[in-house]
């Protein structure tokens, strides 16, 4: 092993004044600034090889070179060292490659048992001084040092013998950090530890030195809820994780004396200003992340398209950033164009997987956690661009809109994008008027055939970046509201058709149809009692009727930038008009099911995320008043709903309150973690 280290610049006068002077600190000293200086520009040249009684360092030991055999070298260390009863040490030899160890000193050594022996508790200071002296220059104190150097500045010689006792104290020491990378090119050299970064190592030191001790005044405090901040906060990662759900035990609260639940945890973080009031858990305890989704889809392949005439309408709400469909009606036809990234991500790719994990875009009032890519919008969302690629269903409808036949294409539209409020401004117009009416022959063949419209109020909800500060506005509903949604209901029944006839594996949506008592009260009550008799729908590879739409076949296809069900329906569709490879009953059914489950999963997260934020903007405007309406009895309680709110309450000590009774709320308390609030009446 050798190195070789070029040096010029150096004069003999310098070498000279250095040995002269070696015993004065001061020349000491101005000799090592001046060394170090001249080599920002000077070439150093030295042969260091590995022979016969060189030292290395071989794993986490010292060894001695014994001889060389080719291209490896025989060496000698001690395995176990000799013991205070007086058992003499074990030595061991080894034949090693050159790459398996690091030469630590040249040679040669008298003995390995004197290397080992050897020790001077001088060091550590001399260290210390050396360091000091480094320090007080700005050019020696950001520039690496090899370990002879130091040797030779803090001791005056580099001895052979000594390197083994010189390194472990280097080692130890929290002046000094060996460098990795010179390391592991068989190079020993330092650099100096900022006053900042040996701060903390002497804290973590003495951290774990007195660890019982640190940690049982800790849990005294946590008892009582006045943490040290922000030094406890570590000690409080914990209590986080177990807050998110991501462990099922913790040993901080149990040692505290506090019962573990996930809520219990969040309202300790709370309490001891570990977590803010507006921190919100619920994504993650669900497994969500509140970022997209990251691998990218590339652009839309170029394949043989279908370009249709005339301009197709998206419609959709003024914060909406993926528009993924489109409607038009050719005065034949009703067209309902989707965007189309199942052109490019196929089944079973790493993307395709991912976004079965996922299930849905998370939408919550942070923000949205797409299912897929944010950077795909610009290339697959409709109306983006000039020209929008997309997979149509083009729907032939009886008069009373009942579907006739319904086929699919790969397609090329022009997009116009349009607000629901600004739609509903131009219902009467000739691009629009038909779409409407068609619409409202839709609803009215779903409603004789049973379907179930449940109206109850909703909401938006923002939240400041910034300021954390929540806004909560109704969400206002117009007739473009409704005629978007029956065109998107035609789709889905005109693609679950398309699917049976064709005997495609598809995922259906079915729905059993509700048992209505002979009375529903009007009103919010009568909505709400409606509500409670609705069935679950249910996602599988059998086709069923959907009785809450009033269908006998359905499907979601129109969201595959955001639903894996609807990706995957188009990625069915897709290979089946081009003559592909479809899917088979067991392969869909495995998908469907993890991609429900999903979804499922992100709407609780979703719906708990909503509430949340609605709890801190009834803390964050504590003397607003809402009104409230009963909806339901239930023994000596009732159940209010604010309609501003879009929230319900339960008030106790109401049994006397009539359906549809209006009162005036305001909040008397709210509990973040459990999600309950309690409101006083204020009139009624």
């Amino acid at each position: 092993m050798f190195g070789l280290l070029v040096y010029t610049g150096l004069t003999n006068s310098n070498i000279i004044i250095f040995f002269l002077n070696y015993s004065s600190n001061l020349a000491k000293a101005h000799f090592l600034r001046e060394k170090l200086l001249v080599r920002r520009w000077a070439f150093f040249v030295y042969l260091i090889i590995m022979t016969k009684n060189s030292l290395v360092l071989y794993k986490s030991t010292v060894a001695i070179v014994l001889n060389q055999d080719g291209d490896k070298y025989q060496i000698k260390f001690c395995s176990q060292p000799a013991s205070p009863g007086g058992k003499k040490a074990v030595y061991g030899e080894q034949k090693v490659r050159e790459k398996d160890v690091v030469l630590l000193h040249e040679g040669p050594v008298s003995s390995l048992e004197n290397v080992l022996s050897f020790c001077d508790e001088k060091i550590p200071d001399q260290l210390n001084e050396t360091y000091e002296l480094l320090l007080s220059d700005e050019g020696t104190a950001s520039e690496s040092i090899s370990i002879s150097d130091l040797a030779e500045y803090a001791r005056g010689e580099w001895n052979a013998d000594h390197a083994w006792a010189f390194y472990s104290a280097l080692s130890k020491d929290v002046h000094f950090e060996l460098s990795d990378e010179d390391y592991k090119n068989g190079k020993l050299f330092y650099t100096l530890r900022t006053q900042e970064e040996i701060d903390s190592i002497n804290q973590k030191n003495y951290e774990k030195e007195h660890e019982a001790e640190i940690r049982t005044a800790f849990i005294t405090r946590l008892k009582n809820k006045k943490l040290d901040l922000p030094a406890d906060a570590k000690y409080m990662g914990e209590v986080e994780a177990y807050a998110l759900n991501k462990t099922d035990k913790c040993k901080t609260m149990a040692e505290a004396g506090f019962s573990q639940t996930p809520e219990k945890a969040h309202q300790l973080l709370i309490d001891t200003g570990i977590w803010d009031i507006t921190k919100n858990p619920y994504p993650t305890r669900f497994g969500f992340s509140f970022e997209s989704a990251r691998e990218q889809l590339g652009a839309m392949p170029e394949e043989e398209r279908m370009d249709i005439p005339g301009f197709a309408y998206a419609i959709d709400s003024e914060h909406s950033t993926d528009p993924d469909d489109a409607v038009a009606f050719d005065g034949e036809y009703l067209w309902v164009h989707i965007a189309d990234p199942a052109s490019s991500v196929l089944p079973d790719s790493s993307i395709d997987i991912a976004a079965r994990g996922r299930g849905t875009t998370l939408y919550i009032p942070e923000g949205a956690s797409r299912m897929l890519a944010e950077s795909c919008l610009e290339d697959y969302a409709l109306g983006l661009k000039e020209k929008s690629s997309a997979l149509s269903f083009r729907i032939k409808l009886d008069e009373n809109s009942q579907i006739e036949d319904c086929s699919v294409f790969k397609t090329h539209v022009n997009v116009k994008r349009l607000t629901y409020k600004q739609a509903e401004e131009q219902k009467e117009s000739a691009e629009l008027k038909a779409l409407f009416e068609l619409a409202r022959k839709n609803k009215a063949r779903r409603e004789a055939n049973g379907a179930v419209t449940i109206q109850m109020p909703e909401v938006d909800i923002s939240v400041d970046k910034e300021s954390k500060k929540v806004t909560v506005e109704p969400d206002v509903k117009y007739e473009s509201n409704d005629m978007i949604a029956e065109c998107m209901i035609l789709a889905g029944e005109g693609a679950a058709r398309f699917a049976f006839k064709n005997q495609i594996p598809f995922p259906f949506v079915s729905q059993e149809s509700p048992e209505f008592p002979e009375s529903i009260p009007e009103g919010w009550a009568g909505s709400f009692a409606k509500i409670k008799c609705m069935r679950k729908r249910s996602v599988g590879i059998t086709p069923a009727p959907h009785a809450g739409l009033g269908v006998s076949f359905y499907s979601q296809v129109t969201s595959p930038l955001r639903r894996y069900s609807d990706l995957i329906a188009h990625q069915q569709l897709r290979a089946f008009i081009a003559g592909g490879h479809v899917l088979g009953k067991d392969e869909m059914l495995e998908r469907v099911a993890a991609g429900d489950a999903a979804s499922i999963a992100a709407k609780k997260a979703s719906r708990l995320s909503d509430t949340h934020w609605k709890l801190v903007y009834l803390l964050q405007n504590p003397e607003k008043t809402y009104q409230g309406f009963c909806i339901d009895r239930r023994g000596n309680d009732a159940l209010f709903l604010i309609p501003e709110l879009d929230m319900q309450t339960t008030m106790k000590g109401f049994s006397s309150a009539e359906l549809n009774q209006e009162v005036t709320l305001k909040m008397d308390r709210v509990d973040i973690p459990n999600q309950n609030v309690q409101f006083l009446v204020v009139s009624d």
